[in-house]
């Protein structure tokens, strides 16, 4: 694992794991990734809780030992692989209210890979991903802004995904990439943990609602896994923004019967706030620091204007899901940026009414 086939600075192999309690008090996302072509490993954590997001971020030069899941204060243990993991970021002596945490991530199901995602910019080859995704449970300790949450299972819901392959990383010139700007991008990525099931669905659409990813798919132990038709979200956003506040995504069974999982928003976390996804301003991951770089900060998200980027980012939010009786939670990630037709989008201003 120490050289990759490519040159591409690009490459990449990154996690992320959320951890979110079902009552939308609290959002825990954390994830580690590692850029072979640049030298760099980098780590983050975000804890959104009311109107605050408590973020650690860290990157040093990459080392030999891949086995090392470590960078500052975030840790990653594979206890048992794709089974069990604690997740750990260690306390900051100065700042003893700061976000740190020590927790177990457990999987419920088997990890579902998900759809060979590739992405061209004119010619080139810009994203070539592939992953899988996993749900389970957590428990542990999460301490921030002095306040102490204990995890337990069954009152909160873990889901994670591990991806690698070729990834933009910030700081390459543009060249002729800016004349071929996509008019829109539409993006959802929704894994539901229920008790006896997990349920999946990706869907990218470009401007005019041309479907470019897509699965549903269901998982359950011991049987093979379901495939759910053709996936459509109905979104209520907040007028005024492109904010979901609820959600039907349509799904089919493999007899043709309709199915319907209500979608209800109970926290939300931007990702180019703190964890260091594009647009960011701040960070970026892959980008060199230095060698023990640590940043640790709290941002105030109660007023959207302080942090204009966050709306032209893929924001996290954590979901409580309806379907068939059951109840189940997640995550309901979702992007959508210029035109986009099916939602009446006209251009990269244009907001629900």
């Amino acid at each position: 694992m120490k050289h990759h086939v490519s040159g591409d600075r690009n490459v990449y192999d990154r996690c992320i794991f959320h951890v979110l309690d079902h009552s939308g008090r609290a959002l825990l996302i954390a994830g580690l990734g590692v850029y072979p072509n640049t030298g760099v490993v980098d780590a983050y954590a975000t804890l959104r809780t009311g109107d605050r997001l408590h973020a650690v971020r860290a990157s040093d030069a990459l080392g030999d030992d891949r086995m090392r899941l470590e960078v500052g204060p975030l840790r990653i243990t594979v206890d048992e692989p794709l089974r069990r993991f604690t997740l750990s970021c260690a306390a900051d002596p100065a700042d003893p209210d700061g976000l740190s945490f020590d927790l177990t991530w457990t999987a419920d199901f088997p990890a579902l890979w998900e759809p060979h995602h590739l992405q061209r910019t004119g010619g080139r080859l810009t994203l070539e991903g592939r992953r899988f995704v996993q749900a389970g449970r957590c428990a542990g300790v999460i301490r921030a802004g002095g306040e102490r949450f204990e995890v337990t299972a069954g009152e909160w819901t873990g889901t994670r995904d591990r991806s690698w392959g070729v990834r933009p990383i910030p700081g390459e010139e543009p060249g002729r990439a800016a004349e071929s700007r996509p008019e829109g991008f539409h993006w959802l990525w929704i894994p539901m943990r229920f008790d006896d099931r997990f349920v999946m669905v990706v869907a990218q659409e470009d401007a005019d609602g041309y479907r470019t990813l897509n699965q549903a798919q269901l998982v359950r132990n011991g049987r093979r896994d379901t495939q759910l038709g053709w996936p459509r979200a109905e979104i209520a956003y907040r007028p005024g923004t492109r904010h979901p506040e609820s959600a039907v995504v349509h799904l089919t069974d493999p007899g043709g019967k309709p199915l319907e999982i209500g979608v209800e928003i109970l926290a939300s976390s931007p990702l180019a706030v703190g964890a260091g996804y594009p647009p960011a301003g701040d960070w970026q991951h892959g980008t060199w620091q230095g060698r023990d770089w640590t940043d640790r900060r709290v941002y105030d998200l109660s007023d959207p204007s302080a942090h204009p980027l966050a709306a032209y980012g893929v924001t996290d939010h954590a979901a409580r899901f309806t379907l068939d009786g059951r109840t189940g939670h997640g995550i309901f990630e979702h992007g959508s940026f210029g035109r986009h037709d099916p939602s009446g989008f006209t251009d990269f201003t244009s907001t629900a009414r």
